[in-house]
């Protein structure tokens, strides 16, 4: 049986790992813009990655997928993010690239 990670308990872990990193994870709310991802991350160093979260296997919705590539049009990065395996080795690679390791 696959592991499911509710969006919930990923995106917690996102919030806390951020900030475990001296990051800000924000929240963005906009009653203006459907499909905006669900958090900026912010981290030291001018860092910033967007981040749509999903319960595990989930994919994004057509206008979620059109911002998103709005989004890196103007060089910014956009992940999706459905495991907890994944927050981590986002975090991981933001880390290291915080710290000039190779990515």
């Amino acid at each position: 049986m696959i592991r499911r990670d509710s969006e919930k308990d990923i995106e917690r872990r996102l919030a806390e790992q951020t900030r475990a990193r001296k990051g800000m994870c924000i929240k963005l709310l906009s009653m203006h813009i459907k499909g905006l991802p669900d958090r900026m991350c912010l981290f030291p160093k001018g860092r910033i990655v967007f981040v749509e979260l999903k319960t595990t296997g989930q994919k994004p919705k057509p206008m979620q997928l059109y911002i998103h590539e709005r989004i890196r049009e103007l060089g910014f990065r956009v992940e999706v993010i459905d495991t907890l395996k994944g927050v981590d080795e986002l975090i991981n690679e933001m880390t290291n690239a915080e710290q000039g390791q190779p990515t």
